[in-house]
């Protein structure tokens, strides 16, 4: 084999495994309430919805960088989420909250939120069509 062969296959087996190394932490799956209780101290990623039933508690004045509320997942298990950072806007209005941190012994230590809102966009042509055979029947 010539040196630049060699060379070549060295530098192709470096940039895979620098791949494999890299992406190791980006395969994440989502755990429920219930499972994460059982990772204590883990990093996990949470499906969940805002328990509209309990307050959140936010004083911008005494400290902007903690949240407190309460989730909901769709398996009905809840939490308390604790957030040291300011309070996301529009996070009553999130149809689903996807919540990425540790889950402590009493409460969900909350590092970053992702909001899922409704779309903006509807599907305007099957609402159209709709309308269309409302009417002409």
């Amino acid at each position: 084999m010539k040196r630049t062969h060699i060379i070549m296959l060295v530098g192709i087996a470096l940039a895979i495994v620098a791949l494999i190394v890299f992406s190791v932490g980006d395969f994440s799956t989502y755990d429920t309430i219930s499972s994460a209780h059982k990772k204590q101290g883990k990093f996990v990623h949470l499906i969940a919805k805002l328990d509209k039933t309990k307050p959140i508690e936010y004083d911008a004045i005494i400290n902007p960088n903690y949240v407190t509320f309460y989730a909901i997942d769709s398996l009905g298990g809840n939490t308390k989420v604790v957030y040291h950072n300011s309070k996301p806007q529009d996070l009553e209005k999130s149809e689903r909250i996807v919540l990425k941190g540790k889950m402590q012994a009493t409460h969900f230590e909350c590092k970053d939120i992702l909001l899922k809102c409704p779309s903006k966009y509807k599907d305007d042509k099957t609402q159209l069509e709709k309308t269309l055979d409302e009417t002409t029947k």
